[in-house]
């Protein structure tokens, strides 16, 4: 049974005395009230919650995000973390009130260790701008998804990002070494080690990669870094099925191993949207195909073209592959790129959008879409499945737009109904009903259904041991 000073509703009134101490520590200046100005802070990217508070808080320093969580945790203030404000599932929104404290002013790049293989960001560095920090030094950071110019690293590591090269990498807590946390208190937990090698003890920082700032308040991370690929090649791909896209995957495994570091699943539908609506993109096959991939090849080496080219060939020789483009130029290559990074923002150009990150087990990719589309076709006649992914890991971005021409509200309003249905055919294959977004506070209470009793224990306890007094993010995955 979970703790009741788990749920939103314990957000208390915040007076404006308290206000005033916590603008003491902030600055009048970095403590928002005017509603005007919270507007950016309390609108979840797809509209689908709307919060309220009575402060929006920035500190610039660790020093003071840990005065604001001492002050937070002795008066009983709750406080809803945040980064970027681009999270899908509400779990950065302050649903009852709560205090926002965003970190985005957190942003420095206090080290490039190209010797080790590192790199320390603040919390709310954007990701793009560690991206090119890594670059500069001639290395790779290789966290990669659509909104890398507005998110942030400490929301990434938050919610355990995924994106497009997590086939080769892996997810973000994969990327991270050591972590610098406030804990709900205010004591700082300083973990930021470089080492690849430290078994003194218990694994501290996976605690709080993926949990959403349930748990602590993320502020600096150490990164790995790689050495920078000197050859890419990018090849896009049309075929009849997810069967045939998942030959290919297989296929690429054998011929060109482990530079394969991206495998991504598009569906004619999905793509047909990115065409009418996204701008700047343009159809690279002459013909429509019912699906497609975007694969990428990269290596410290030269011969990539060859090897994708010879790749190609024997698919379309197996029938798998019915026509592909490889990228002649680096503009090219940024055009392949932005159609897929377009997928799911163009969706909300074709009315309702009801929306299931998931992942199965590879193998079953094929078999999801199908009974999943089969399933959803069946609930709501005329609804359009446009699914994409990384098929390289069995994340399915399941999107489902309403029938043309009918009422997006009375379409969304089944929501829940239609997540039942998807979860369904998820949990029977052995699959996850969140596989990079998180749970935050849209997927709460599917827990029970999915989670190992056991485990939810175990969660509940670690939330009861590192914030006891609930003040951390109330309502949220718990």
């Amino acid at each position: 049974m979970s703790s009741p000073s788990f749920t939103p509703t314990q957000a208390r009134e915040v007076d404006a005395g308290l206000l005033g101490r916590f603008a003491a520590v902030v600055g009048s200046k970095y403590l928002i009230t005017d509603p005007a100005a919270q507007e950016p802070y309390l609108v979840e990217l797809r509209g689908l919650y709307r919060g309220r508070t009575p402060a929006v808080l920035r500190p610039g320093t660790v020093a003071e995000v840990a005065a604001i969580l001492k002050l937070a945790n002795e008066t009983r203030t709750a406080i809803v973390p945040q980064g970027g404000n681009t999270g899908l599932v509400g779990g950065q929104i302050p649903h009852a009130g709560e205090l926002v404290l965003s970190l985005n002013r957190l942003d420095r790049i206090r080290e490039v260790d190209a010797t080790s293989n590192t790199m320390t960001c603040e919390a709310g560095v954007v990701l793009a701008k560690a991206q090119d920090a890594a670059a500069a030094a001639e290395r790779l950071f290789p966290l990669s998804l659509a909104a890398e110019g507005s998110c942030t690293i400490g929301g990434n590591l938050s919610t355990n990002a995924g994106g497009t090269a997590v086939l080769a990498y892996g997810n973000a807590r994969d990327l991270v070494l050591g972590l610098e946390v406030v804990l709900a208190d205010g004591r700082v937990w300083n973990g930021l080690s470089k080492l690849k090698k430290d078994n003194t003890g218990y694994d501290l920082k996976n605690l709080f990669v993926g949990a959403e700032g349930t748990l602590g308040v993320i502020t600096t991370a150490v990164l790995k870094l790689f050495p920078r690929p000197r050859a890419v090649e990018t090849a896009y791909v049309g075929l009849a099925s997810p069967a045939d896209a998942l030959a290919l995957f297989n296929l690429a495994g054998e011929r060109a191993g482990g530079t394969v570091t991206s495998f991504e699943l598009m569906s004619r539908t999905s793509v047909e949207f990115a065409l009418r609506h996204g701008p700047g993109c343009r159809d690279p096959l002459g013909t429509p195909h019912p699906w497609y991939v975007l694969i990428e090849l990269s290596s410290q080496a030269a011969g990539l073209r060859g090897a994708l080219e010879d790749l190609l060939g024997a698919a379309a020789e197996q029938g798998r592959v019915s026509d592909a483009t490889i990228a002649a130029s680096l503009d090219q290559r940024k055009a392949f790129w932005h159609l897929r990074d377009m997928l799911s923002d163009v969706q909300r150009f074709e009315g309702g959008s009801i929306k299931h990150d998931v992942s199965v087990p590879i193998a079953a990719v094929p078999d999801f879409i199908a009974q999943a589309s089969a399933a959803v076709e069946a609930l709501i006649p005329g609804c359009r499945p446009a699914a994409f992914g990384h098929l390289g890991d069995g994340n399915v971005h399941f999107n489902v737009s309403q029938p043309v021409a009918s009422d997006a509200a009375q379409y969304l309003a089944r929501w829940d109904e239609m997540g039942a249905v998807v979860n369904r055919i998820v949990t029977k294959l052995h699959g996850s009903i969140s596989a990079e977004h998180g749970i935050g506070q849209l997927k709460r209470d599917l827990l029970p259904d999915v989670k190992d009793p056991v485990a939810l224990e175990l969660m509940r306890s670690l939330k009861r041991t590192l914030d006891p007094n609930g003040i951390l993010n109330p309502g949220k995955v718990l």
